[in-house]
């Protein structure tokens, strides 16, 4: 089953209150009007495109070790994609979904990385609980999401909403008092730092297909 397939019927179960989620039905408006503003500020047209640089980064894994962008992009293409946290369905969907592709990335000579907002104890959670096996960076701060132009901050009605629904204190998560996601986006960037390759959704339940990034790779394979 495609992602996207995945993710429409996870949406349709969640907001039809089916088990196990149960969420009240009054929950859906905010978050759904919290999406829209979002959308209609403009502020996914704002982050990196097609034929701009990608800023260096250094951040620290799961482990606590760093990983530079610039170690990577010297064994070739990176793949970058931004998510939200552990406690997001729709991006730890995402995830498993890039793990199943993940051979054909490194087959075409790319590395692939995750960055979230996350400290590096829930990248661990993230990488037990959906298996995979790329590094997920952790972005204190969401400064490398900003630098993408992807940083936001979460209006205080849907804060509430987080914090007394969901019981998701994204400070404690995070170890950040920001209340700042990034936009989900994927990137796909080439040896000497230009994006190939950019997705960026203000609505968080759309993702683009892993698949999606294999042409992009196929046509810097030929050409290498």
């Amino acid at each position: 089953m495609a992602l996207q397939d995945r993710l429409d019927a996870f949406k349709a179960d969640f907001e039809a209150g089916k088990p196990p989620y149960n969420a009240p039905s009054w929950i859906h408006e905010p978050m759904h009007r919290a999406t829209k503003e979002l959308v209609d500020s403009g502020a996914a047209a704002l982050a990196l495109k097609v034929g701009d640089m990608a800023p260096p980064f250094t951040l620290r894994d799961a482990d606590g070790q760093e990983v530079s962008s610039a170690d990577l992009l010297a064994r070739g293409p990176l793949i970058v994609s931004f998510y939200r946290g552990v406690w997001c369905p729709y991006c730890n969907m995402d995830l498993q979904a890039l793990e199943a592709v993940l051979p054909e990335f490194r087959k075409r000579g790319a590395s692939l990385v995750a960055i979230s907002p996350q400290t590096p104890a829930n990248s661990r959670r993230s990488e037990r609980e959906n298996n995979v096996h790329f590094p997920i960076l952790s972005d204190p701060g969401n400064s490398v999401a900003a630098a993408f132009g992807l940083r936001f901050t979460l209006p205080d009605y849907l804060i509430d909403v987080y914090k007394n629904v969901f019981k998701n204190n994204l400070p404690v998560v995070n170890g950040d008092p920001s209340w700042t996601l990034p936009m989900p986006a994927r990137y796909v960037i080439s040896q000497d730092s230009t994006v190939l390759y950019a997705e960026v959704n203000p609505d968080y339940t759309q993702r683009p297909e892993p698949e999606d990034l294999i042409p992009v790779l196929e046509k810097l394979h030929a050409v290498a």
